[in-house]
This record gives C-alpha cells, structure tokens and sequence, in this order.
C-alpha cells in the first residue's frame, strides 16, 4: 500500500478558516475548503485514486540518489520541502497568509513557491482537484498558459503559475515540467473561491515574496505573547502555533483536529471526523493557550461558548449544550459514509460528520466552567448568565448514566470521570461567584458538588483494585481519571492516588506510552483495537511530575517527544511499530504536550530552588484551575 504516505509523513499549512496537509514528498493530499468542516478538493490521503490531490516535486530518473527533508521555517507555518541531489539542489515552501479575522471568507489562497539554490533540478506539478469528497465532477478551462480554472459545485479553484511553468492541460487536470538553476524561483498560486466568483489577478513573483515575509511576521508576532521560556521551547512552539492553526478565527472556535476518516488502527472501522469542535476538546485547548500567554484566543471561544448555551436555552427539558458544533455553531452533524473512497490503506468506512453529536457527555460542563471562569474576567454580565444557566440545569441532570469522554458506542454508563468534571462545574462556579459577588444559588451548588465529591469517593473507588476506575459498575481502569490531581479533587501525593497511578503503571502503560483503557475488559461497541493514546501519555507525564517522580517523568517525556513526526506534530495515537495513527494533527495531543511541558518545568523547579509563587502568594499552577480556598481533597487516612 505504498500509494499512501504515512500520517506522520505531513506537515500542515492554514489561514486560520482552512487548513492543508503536504507530504514530505511534495503532494498535497488533503484540503477541505472554504472551512475545515467543508467537503475536500483533495482527499487522496482516503484515496489514491479517487480523493485529488496537487503535487510539486522535484523529478529524477529513480530518484538519481535525490534526499528529500522537510521542515517548518522556525516559530512560523511555513513549510520547506527540500529536495537535494547530486545535480542540484531545491526547494519549495507551501503556506497560506493567516486571515486573522472575524470575517469568513470564501477565497482562500494557497503558495507554493520554488527556487533552487545549487546546480539545477528538473520538476513536474501535477493538479487533479475532486471536488466534494471526490463525488462531484468538474470542468476545465485556460485562458492562457498561466492560467486553469476548475470549476466544480460550488466552489472554484483557480491555478496560477510564474513565468517558466506552463500548464497544459491532461485531460480535465493540469500538469508541468519545467527545469530550475542555482538563483531562478518560480511560483504557483492555489486559489479557492465561492462558485463563479471572478478569477483572481495573477500574482507577480515579487508580490509573492511579500505574501511570504507577510505569513513569516504574522507568526513570528503571536509568538512573542508567549510567555512559555522552559525547557521545551520549540516544541511548545509548534504545539501553540499547531493549536492557532487548528482555531476558526471568525468564531473562535478550535477544532479537534483537520482531517477525517485516518483509522486508530489501519485496517480498522474506529475512522471518524474530528474536524469540529467539540466542547471539551475547545476547552482544554484554550486553557493551554491561556496558560502560554494567548489571551485573546480565550476570549474569542468564551463568546463562541456563550453564543452556544444562549443558542440552546437552558431549559430543564434539554441540555444546555450539545458536545461538539461545527465551526460556526451549527449543531447539525448529520454522520454519513463515503462509501465511494476506500479510505487510508483501506480502513473504511469513511465517515463525514458526526453521530456522537446526539450523546450525552456531562463531562464537557466541567471544562466549559472552567473555560468560562478562567482568567479574571467573570464580571462579564452575560459569561455570568451563561454560566449560571449551565449549573442550575446540572444540579436537577448531573446523577446520570451518559456515554463519556472516550464517546463510547456501547450503551451508558456511571462513568466516574464525568462526575469528576461536574465536581469541576461546581466547585469553579461556587468560586467565581464569591470571588465577583454574583447572585447564585451556592447553597445549592454546594450542596450538588459535595454530594458528587462523596459518590466519587464512595462508588468510584474500587477496593480490590485499590484505584479509582472507569465507571461505577467496573474494575477497569481509565487514563482519563489521570486528571484527578490537575483539577484540585485529590492531592497528588494521596494515597489513594498514588495507588491508583500505580495501578494505572501496570495496565495501562506500556514502556511509557498509555492507553485510554482496555477494550477488551470494558467494551465500546466497536470492532477492534487502537493505539495508545497521546492525549493520555502526556498527561501521565504530568502526573508523575506533580506525584514528586521527576526521573520518571522527565524519562517518559523525552521518550514521547521521539514520536513526534519530522515536524514536530503529533496525530492521535501511537501504534504498536511507533507509528502514528488517527487524524492529525490532533489538536488534544499538543495541548497536553504543553500541559506535561510546563508541569515538569515548575516541578523540575521546585526541586532545584523550592516551590515558586504567583503574584497573590499562592502557589504557581497549569492545567485546571485551582484557586484559593479550596474544597476539600479526598484521603482515606
């Protein structure tokens, strides 16, 4: 199956609305536009044949000894391929000017941009757009040799070329073949744009040079609101830039990751669409960009948020939100299977959208609280509103069998991390309202978050296991509950938590990589078996850290950062060769990298020069808030 490249084998490039994947040969594979959630013009990472896709390398008879590496250019979305052989060496850099905006756009370019800098280099560009998912036909024509227009439903995409590249025509694609030497630069320009919408002017070389600096000083700007200058400064980097890519800017509303359909194992059926925001996963995100310094992000999700629960009402008869929405807020996600594409090396079926939109998750009002509480600004009269509406329809919903965070298929259950995340709702609610002195009902509240700390205590531990476990009816353990200590509910030197991580170190982990739990022991109503899990592996990472295992930690840390890709992404998961697996780049993978990053920094730091301070006197944290005065902690001594 070696027409598809690994999923490793990317690296990504978007404007803030969309967002596309380039292998490191020079193709690519997967671009869905005008949005992140609209159907693909190329898709041939779910099929070769079928999907589309655009290609720009160079071409030597058997590769003639040609070496071909690929990086970002540092602390920006720039992407280089290089191709190096003995006769010449070139390279190409893709990216896309962010459109930083609060205003959708239909028109959305992609550069790609050559020059070779010894000898010369033969190259070949092929374009074979298909159009929505490869359903939909398409029609071709030229105005001159510098010019193709696909027209397909809906939308448009325009190819351009720099003086020297000819494109001809290949039936309704278009290819070149050109030859470059040291100092000549050439240019081609990918243009989407909403049906008949007029073709964009060509763009001189020189305009294109100032796209580049333009996309190069936009990145290198963000960056320095970062206030992250640990250890791991390039890899926080790109997990932050990562992140910022994976944002819609016109809502504010991150996405969980820019593809759909990669399998958690090839071959298998667990192939899901992950390009929409799902609360908890928008959440977390957010939290980590907060906690590097991106204020203005977290801003822009709460308005998204509160639009979503003012959207729904918070009537007692419905839920205040639905877990996940496309990037807009439309809450329809209708699931459906492309049964025409044979997926990635044969994994189908390939899903578009999202039936796990219609589950019940309670745990999402946790993180949402949080996102909602974090960061000072609750006096905000409608954040309050929006909040308050939330906790007084979890107090009558919260005792509850729903499907939880892993989004099982497999019939509800008691699942003891979404009691710990409506602990989380209660306990940030309780706070905020003393800290800004709004109109609640605390005794209430109160009262609902200590009887959810008490069922946790009382049913979500396992005696014979010694641990806290997946679900209330079960002695299977659940990565999930790793969590715990972040969000204040145990400390992290308990001794309940220590043998419950413990516990986890011995069926869960695996030479430091996690899963999220045992399949086999708690079943999901899904056929197969998947990887570990990334999420889960870093925020081991973070809890061995907080537990006072530094060695350890530091030890599982350096180790999962070897399974990073060429370019320092990460997908979902990791499989049992190393390989990465599900959709990439996964936005819960580099939030929890920075998350294990700066936990094993200040620890690293407290062991070196004793505990550090915030600005209060109160103790430095990352993660979940905790804020003074907290509630009690569990421990059965």
């Amino acid at each position: 199956m070696n027409r598809y490249p690994p999923i490793a084998e990317h690296g990504m490039v978007g404007d803030l609305q969309t967002a596309a994947l380039v292998s490191s040969g020079g193709t690519i594979d997967w671009w869905c536009t005008p949005r992140f959630d609209s159907p693909s013009v190329f898709a041939s990472l779910l099929d070769s044949e079928r999907g589309g896709h655009c290609r720009l390398a160079a071409e030597l008879a058997d590769d003639d000894g040609m070496t071909v590496r690929q990086l970002y250019l540092s602390d920006t979305a720039i992407l280089v391929t290089r191709f190096m052989a003995p006769g010449g060496v070139g390279e190409v850099a893709d990216f896309m000017v962010p459109i930083d905006s609060s205003a959708p756009t239909d028109t959305h370019r992609l550069l790609r941009v050559l020059r070779v800098v010894r000898g010369s280099l033969p190259f070949s560009f092929t374009c074979r757009p298909r159009f929505d998912y490869g359903r939909a036909s398409h029609t071709l024509s030229q105005t001159d040799d510098h010019s193709a227009h696909f027209r397909g439903p809906g939308t448009d995409l325009h190819v351009q070329s720099s003086s020297g590249v000819i494109l001809r025509p290949d039936g309704d694609d278009i290819t070149a073949r050109f030859t470059l030497s040291a100092g000549q630069a050439a240019a081609i320009v990918l243009t989407s744009t909403a049906g008949g919408a007029p073709a964009p002017a060509r763009p001189a070389l020189g305009d294109i040079a100032d796209a580049l600096e333009t996309c190069r000083t936009f990145w290198l700007s963000w960056l320095r609101s970062c206030t992250y200058r640990g250890r791991w400064q390039d890899i926080v980097n790109r997990s932050a830039i990562t992140l910022k890519l994976l944002t819609y800017a016109p809502s504010g509303a991150p996405i969980a990751a820019a593809t759909m359909g990669l399998p958690e194992q090839v071959g298998g059926e667990r192939n899901w669409d992950y390009r929409y925001t799902w609360i908890r996963d928008a959440s977390l995100s957010v939290r980590a960009l907060i906690d590097l310094g991106f204020k203005e992000e977290a801003f822009a999700f709460r308005r998204w948020l509160r639009g979503r629960i003012e959207a729904t009402g918070a009537a007692a008869s419905s839920d205040p939100l639905q877990i996940m929405y496309r990037v807009d807020g439309d809450p329809h996600l209708t699931e459906e299977t492309l049964d025409h594409l044979e997926g990635y090396m044969g994994s189908s079926p390939v899903r578009a959208g999202n039936a796990a939109a219609d589950q019940l998750q309670l745990d999402i009002y946790g993180e949402a609280s949080d996102a909602l509480s974090v960061g000072g600004d609750m006096g905000a009269l409608r954040g309050w509103s929006a909040l308050t509406s939330v906790l007084d329809w979890l107090a009558d919903n919260w005792d509850q069998p729903d499907e939880g965070i892993w989004e099982t298929r497999g019939g509800r259950q008691n699942f003891t991390y979404s009691r710990l995340m409506t602990w989380v709702a209660f306990d940030r609610g309780v706070r905020a309202a003393t800290a800004f002195s709004r109109p609640a009902d605390l005794d209430r509240w109160r009262g609902v978050r200590d009887a959810v700390f008490r069922q946790i205590v009382e049913r979500g531990w396992h005696e014979k296991r010694q641990a806290f476990v997946q679900h209330y009816d079960t002695e299977v353990l659940d990565a999930s509950l790793l969590l715990m200590p972040r969000v204040g509910f145990v400390s992290p030197h308990d001794p309940d938590w220590l043998s419950t991580l413990d516990a986890m170190d011995e069926e869960l982990v695996s030479d430091s990589l996690v899963y999220r739990y045992d399949p086999q022991a708690s079943p999901d109503g899904l056929r197969g078996s998947e990887g570990t899990f990334n999420l889960c592996s870093f925020f081991y990472v973070e809890a061995l850290a907080r537990s006072g295992r530094l060695n350890q930690a530091r030890h599982a840390f350096d180790k999962m950062l070897t399974y990073a890709n060429h370019v320092g992404l990460f997908a979902e998961e990791i499989g049992p060769s190393g390989e990465q697996l599900g959709n990439f780049p996964q936005a819960f993978t580099h939030l929890a990298l920075v998350t294990a990053a700066m936990a094993l920094d200040e620890e690293l730091e407290k062991e070196q020069t004793g505990p550090g301070y915030g600005d209060h006197g109160h103790p430095v944290t990352h993660g979940l808030t905790v804020p003074e005065d907290p509630s009690p902690s569990v421990s059965r001594q």
